[in-house]
């Protein structure tokens, strides 16, 4: 909006082009504070309006910050309740586990217990089997065989002895050895020259003797079969009892082995959780001391921001009521009283010229009306007016009033449909603007965090390095540290060694000096001579002793010092060594988190460069169509309403011309 004409330049305007008068006017004092104060109150309210949009801003980005802080809080203390749930469960999992394979060993160890038993007792069971198993199948042969010669009658010697052997079987009764001895008294010989008779009776006796034997074979066959039969289910039953128990000791060794595992992952799972969760706490404390800190600068900047506006309000009504003092009749109307008139200067020069008076002061109000209004339409009216004929006047201001009526209505309607898309098009922009903002800022913060973690990823990994470095330095300055106390110590006890001697020597010296006897007195005229005994060089002594014990002090010192201070160097290196080791595990796990974390971020940074990149595709079209609107909706200088009431001030002032013009008189 170009700035307003001073008054008076619109009335030098107007009388040059009426009249093309050369003189100048000047502005007033009280024109000149009006226009001052009018320049304070525009500043006032532009500053003021400048500090609620800067206010706005900075209430929307607490706002923002504070809800995304509090919601991270939140978000933070949620994810630590799972950690911590996490944490117990693990543990209790792990616990369980052990449990659970204590169980599973303590049983293997059972049925592996039982299994060697149970071959213990088959195997036991297997030999008296087969010893058992061994008599009956000797017992059996042997009855056969016997049965078999006796019922062939033929007992020659060896056939005899064979049934003999029965008796020495151990299966054979006592009652049946008993009957086979009786049977054996008898001499087969002597069977064979008795008469037939009696040959009938030793048949009928060795048939007694095979139907015994006959009874005996079978019960042993019988008792043989049944007991190969047990033998057979025995092993049976233990094939299936090792089976079974094998079977087990397999299953419980894979669910063992399975829950071991299960048990080392579970613990691993809450070493990460345990992890996890430091990293949510120092997060979350970080997060909540920020929002604190901030909270507390949104209140304050709140209070100064109201306390500001207020004064701002106050200094606008002020300086509102100092224009309308100072504009009032009681200032700018005794100003115009008592200061120069150019306006009626002009109205004269025109009477001069021999313009109608009506068709002058109708140009003169028309021109004051412009400066007032600020209007380029009534100050070109009101020189047209002072060079067209009057009834050619009349009709132009006519034409003009149905002009204005006219724009006003067809700029009414054209407000109304660009409101309409304007409105449309700022909340897209709005939106879209907000949206790449958000975009924006979380890849900026994504970008910054992945160049820190790379930046700490380096300076942890140049740190592990300069560890190394440093123990490797601090191991090799300790050995030569050590080697050189070492030596120091010796040279100090050997110097010690050496300076007390020598103290020996000096003090057993002196002693015996300081027991002199007194030299004899010389007889006169002797030459001049000692008159002292000689106890050494008296001075001289005390200052050689004195300092060979400081020496000798020096020396202890020295060795004291040394074994002092290599003690604590060694105390220091191994301290050191112990930090470095700890910082070094601390940094190399620092670094395989923060490398995790690095790759996450940078997932999740090409995901938003996506976003971005359809989210800005958007909102440049939307300001495409924002630049195609501004030509004819968008308000360039001067706003609608204020074109709007400056039109109806236009309209109304050309009626009060037609007024003057038809001889109405109106105040001017």
């Amino acid at each position: 909006m170009p700035a307003p004409l001073p008054f008076g330049a619109h009335r030098r305007e107007a009388m040059t082009s009426a009249e093309g008068l050369d003189s100048e006017s000047k502005v007033t004092p009280v024109q000149k504070v009006i226009q001052l104060l009018q320049g304070m109150l525009e500043k006032g309210k532009k500053e003021k309006h400048e500090e609620q949009v800067q206010f706005a801003a900075f209430k929307q980005f607490c706002e923002d910050t504070i809800a995304e802080k509090t919601q991270a809080i939140k978000e933070a203390n949620d994810l630590i309740g799972v950690l911590k749930a996490d944490i117990q469960k693990y543990t209790a999992d792990a616990e369980q586990l052990t449990l659970e394979i204590a169980e599973h060993e303590k049983d293997i160890a059972s049925m592996t217990a039982d299994v060697k038993a149970a071959t213990k007792v088959r195997k036991t069971e297997r030999a008296a089997y087969e010893k058992a198993h061994k008599d009956y199948s000797e017992s059996v042969d042997a009855l056969e065989r016997a049965i078999q010669v006796l019922k062939k009658q033929d007992y020659d010697r060896p056939q005899f002895l064979q049934i003999s052997a029965l008796t020495n079987l151990n299966l054979i009764p006592k009652e049946a050895k008993k009957a086979i001895d009786l049977f054996l008294e008898q001499d087969p010989d002597d069977g064979l020259a008795v008469s037939a008779p009696e040959a009938n009776a030793y048949e009928f006796q060795s048939a007694g003797i095979i139907e015994m034997l006959q009874k005996l074979l079978d019960k042993f066959i019988e008792e043989r079969t049944a007991m190969e039969r047990a033998e057979k289910n025995a092993a049976h039953a233990f094939d299936m009892l090792t089976s079974d128990l094998n079977s087990q000791i397999e299953q419980d060794t894979a669910a063992a082995q399975e829950k071991t595992e299960t048990k080392a992952k579970k613990l691993e799972a809450k070493a990460q959780a345990e992890s996890d969760l430091a990293d949510t706490i120092a997060t979350r404390d970080d997060d909540a001391k920020y929002l604190k800190d901030l909270t507390a600068t949104c209140a304050q900047k709140a209070t100064d921001f109201d306390s500001r506006q207020q004064l701002r309000a106050e200094e606008i009504e002020a300086i509102e009521k100092a224009i309308e003092i100072i504009s009032s009749g009681a200032v700018a109307g005794a100003a115009e009283k008592h200061l120069p008139q150019l306006v009626q200067t002009s109205l004269t020069q025109l009477r001069h010229e021999g313009r109608s008076p009506t068709q002058a002061r109708v140009a003169a109000y028309l021109q004051i009306k412009a400066h007032q209004l600020n209007s380029r339409v009534l100050s070109a009216l009101a020189v047209r007016v002072n060079e067209d004929p009057f009834k050619k006047v009349k009709k132009m201001i006519k034409d003009l009033i149905t002009k204005l009526l006219d724009q006003a209505q067809e700029e009414a309607e054209h407000k109304g449909w660009c409101d309409a898309e304007l409105a449309t098009n700022e909340q897209t922009r709005n939106e879209k603007t907000e949206a790449v903002a958000a975009l924006t800022a979380e890849i900026d913060e994504l970008e910054a965090s992945i160049a820190k973690l790379t930046e700490e990823i380096g300076e942890l990994t140049q740190a592990v390095a300069d560890l190394d470095a440093a123990v490797a330095k601090a191991t090799k300055i300790r050995d030569e540290e050590k080697a050189k106390n070492a030596e120091t110590v010796k040279d100090a006890q050997e110097a010690q060694k050496a300076v007390t001697q020598a103290l020996q020597v000096l003090k057993d010296f002196y002693e015996k000096a300081g027991d002199a006897t007194a030299l004899m007195q010389q007889q006169p005229q002797s030459p001049e001579i000692f008159d002292k005994p000689y106890k050494g060089m008296g001075g001289e002594n005390g200052g050689v002793v004195g300092m060979l014990e400081v020496i000798l002090s020096d020396f202890e010192r020295l060795e004291a010092d040394t074994k002092t201070a290599e003690k604590e160097s060694q105390a220091e290196y191994d301290s050191f060594m112990t930090d470095s080791e700890v910082d070094k595990a601390a940094k190399t796990q620092d670094i395989e988190h923060k490398t995790k974390k690095k790759q996450n971020q940078s997932q999740k940074l090409e995901e938003k460069n996506s976003d971005l990149a359809g989210t800005q595709e958007e909102l440049d079209a939307a300001l495409a169509y924002y630049e195609k609107l501004k030509p004819s909706c968008v308000d360039i200088g001067v706003s609608y309403d204020d074109r709007v009431a400056q039109r109806k001030e236009e309209i109304q002032s050309l009626q009060e011309a037609l007024k003057i013009l038809s001889g109405e008189d109106i105040a001017m």
